[in-house]
């Protein structure tokens, strides 16, 4: 019975250090500061704050934000400003060898397409804005996920550590008898053989949880060797009814890779337009320039003496001008245009494809959590039964009808069964984050607590 029960807890643990193991193994150290203890709100604030990689995409959205702000500035007609000191190479009569000019121009190119520019910057700003909250709602989901994984880590490894304790108690018992001639060698040496297998299993998930640990603070931007004390989250937490259609429904409109496609798609939309409003409409060219000549002896005269400057060739311009290969489809502007116009119909059928797919997303993990709803029930009931097995157990010893061991067995059982719960609620809670992320809901919208019923 008892090596049963090791055999189910030994492919619980292994499974979750085998995906814990993706992380680089590196030396950690102890650095002193001792136990940080953390809510998953904590984390979450504190992600949300240190995280190096959500700076980044802060940098990024900061600087879509100021060229959103000052996308009129196309508007703002350029200014040049120059001077120049010359010398004669052959002194000319009565024109001093020493020159001195200046020059002035102001030059406006304008397009109807400029607005439509404008437009599109402001959604490009949009764009990263979207591309930041993604981004933070993914971190915020790992934080928790990771979180949660932690806490169902250190649960298996105390069931493992307790495992290894009456697995040693066994050991011992076999070995007096053993001693007495009340047992074999061979029962004797599988009991240990069964004890020793377990040093290494629970090496493996010590290490395993240090390096979600290292993996935790990444996230949180903390050092790569901060220990924590996790709050446990499992407490209060019930199943709730989910609308499978109204679900479909909503993440079609909210679900992040969605909104991000739909945004490129208008931004697409975009520079169609601008790049239509290029070739089909005229452009008007404003300018204005003034070259006077300084008519004196720059080294020897007043500079400054405004009867001494003398306009040579400004002017105030009009133009309007068209561009004629703009009218021809089979030249290249045209066919540019076409071109970005077939990459938007094809750009809408991954959007159709896409809104496919998160149906069936959110069909599968409704249909996950309606499953884990199901095997919670059951282990509950595990439970209560195991917590029954236990307490007649305990009974049955105080009266001399059972030996000590057969008591640990149903004691093992209990913890098993109370962390076979724990795994399904801490599935059932990764889920609810899975689907919250998908339809773009703020995490803990769909959690249901005791104190909410």
């Amino acid at each position: 019975m008892i090596f049963f029960g090791l055999g189910r807890a030994v492919r619980r643990v292994t499974l979750l250090v085998v995906v814990l193991s993706a992380v680089p193994l590196a030396v950690l150290a102890d650095d002193g500061l001792g136990l940080l203890r953390l809510s998953p709100n904590e984390a979450v604030e504190l992600g949300l704050r240190n995280n190096l990689g959500l700076e980044a995409a802060r940098v990024h959205t900061a600087s879509a934000r100021r060229s959103s702000n000052l996308a009129w500035n196309q508007f703002v007609p350029s200014v040049d400003v120059g001077g120049g000191l010359f010398r004669l190479n052959a002194p000319i009569a009565g024109i001093p060898q020493w020159g001195l000019t200046a020059s002035l121009s102001v030059t406006l190119d304008f397009n109807f397409a400029m607005f439509e520019e404008m437009r599109r910057v402001r959604l490009d700003f949009e764009s990263g804005l979207l591309s930041y909250r993604t981004a933070r709602a993914q971190l915020e989901r790992d934080i928790r996920k990771a979180y949660h994984n932690m806490l169902l880590l250190k649960e298996n490894i105390a069931l493992l550590h307790e495992s290894f304790e009456s697995a040693e108690r066994q050991a011992q018992i076999i070995q007096s008898n053993f001693t007495v001639g009340l047992a074999s060698e061979l029962n004797l040496l599988q009991a240990q053989v069964a004890r020793e297998n377990l040093r290494p299993i629970i090496d493996q998930a010590e290490a395993g949880l240090q390096l979600s640990m290292m993996q935790f603070s990444m996230f949180l931007g903390l050092p790569y060797n901060t220990n924590f004390e996790l709050i446990p989250v499992t407490d209060g937490i019930f199943p709730i009814p989910l609308d499978t259609a109204e679900l479909i429904t909503r993440a079609a409109a909210s679900q992040p890779d969605v909104q991000a496609l739909r945004q490129e798609i208008l931004v697409m939309n975009s520079i169609r337009q601008s790049a239509r409003l290029r070739l089909l409409t005229p452009s008007l060219f404003l300018g204005w320039n003034a070259d006077p000549m300084f008519g004196g002896d720059p080294w020897a005269d007043d500079v400054f003496d405004r009867d001494r400057w003398r306009q040579q060739e400004g002017a105030l311009s009009f133009t309007v001008g068209f561009r004629l290969n703009g009218l021809l489809p089979f030249l290249g502007d045209r066919q540019a245009v076409r071109s970005l116009e077939d990459q938007i119909r094809m750009a809408n059928i991954g959007l159709a494809q896409m809104i496919q797919g998160t149906e069936i997303e959110i069909h599968n993990l409704v249909l996950t959590l309606k499953r884990i709803q199901v095997s919670m029930d059951a282990l509950r009931q595990t439970v209560v039964l195991a917590e029954r097995s236990f307490y007649l157990a305990e009974q049955a010893h105080r009266a001399g009808m059972i030996d000590l061991l057969q008591v640990q067995n149903a004691e093992l059982s209990l913890r098993q069964a109370r962390v076979q719960l724990n795994e399904q609620q801490f599935n059932y809670l990764n889920g609810l984050l899975d689907l919250e992320y998908a339809l773009g809901l703020p995490f803990g919208t769909l959690a249901v607590t005791e104190s909410q019923n």
